[in-house]
């Protein structure tokens, strides 16, 4: 491994580029500790901060992880969101339980909190209001990827089931519906990215600088009243969002209007 001191490309991105190269061809698998700092740095001929602005990069990615007192190392876990919310609503049964083979869901809390803003704007309340929240995390092969949140009004949830600090056997709007007494109609979800919050970059173990893919979803009854307003928070480096979807054929020409005289 070398780099090009000609090269346009700073010397920190060469390196990485050759780093990410050889974990993508299995140098270096999921799980594997990378040389150390200066052992990389003697390799190249290089600085230590040069290699240590390389690790950074890989790192912001999504492609390395830092364990203080251990060492660098390749993060395999990548999550492929191919469902965004609509999953949740699955039908036929079984789903959950392809779910609970790829991904562990831990409940973490449940109780009453403020309501952050973009919540409250959801449910059409002041900030700060107070509501039910059930808090979540999502783990795959002992990685945590999202970092949730369910919101509800206290006078549809209150002393009701949702209230407990239980997992259900069934997914969380048909437990919804059942305790409130109101049907999901319809939903709208809002994705954006941004930095995490400190909490954030915590749990899900990524640098303060890691951008995040953030979901807000709002699930409406028939009367377009908000019941459930759901967030979800995942590394962006290591997430990929998938639709799916159909894509409807040519609409057959319509007649032309035998009133209409060509020529």
């Amino acid at each position: 491994m070398q780099i090009n001191p000609g090269a346009a490309e700073f010397p920190h991105r060469q390196i990485a580029a050759q780093l990410r190269a050889r974990i993508r061809n299995g140098d270096w698998a999921a799980g594997d500790r990378l040389p150390s700092i200066p052992a990389i740095a003697e390799l190249f001929g290089v600085a230590k901060q040069t290699v240590q602005r390389a690790i950074d990069q890989l790192r912001v990615e999504g492609v390395l992880i830092t364990k203080p007192g251990s060492g660098t190392y390749v993060r395999g876990t990548r999550r492929r969101l191919n469902r965004l919310s609509r999953g949740r609503y699955g039908g036929h049964r079984g789903y959950h339980a392809d779910l609970a083979a790829r991904y562990r869901q831990q409940l973490i809390q449940v109780g009453r909190a403020p309501a952050p803003p973009e919540v409250a704007d959801a449910f059409g309340v002041s900030d700060g209001t107070e509501l039910l929240v059930r808090r979540h995390l999502v783990r795959t092969e002992d990685v945590p990827v999202e970092v949730g949140a369910s919101w509800f009004r206290l006078t549809d949830a209150a002393g009701t089931s949702l209230e407990r600090m239980e997992a259900y056997g069934r997914p969380l709007y048909q437990e919804a519906e059942e305790a409130i007494g109101r049907r999901y109609a319809s939903a709208t979800d809002q994705i954006s990215a941004r930095q995490p919050t400190r909490e954030e970059a915590e749990i899900l173990q990524v640098r303060p600088d890691t951008p995040v893919l953030h979901l807000l979803h709002v699930a409406f009854d028939a009367d377009h009243r908000p019941i459930e307003v759901a967030q979800a928070t995942w590394p962006g480096p290591m997430t990929t969002l998938t639709e799916q979807y159909r894509i409807p054929g040519p609409s057959p020409d319509p007649d032309p209007d035998p009133g209409l005289v060509l020529g």
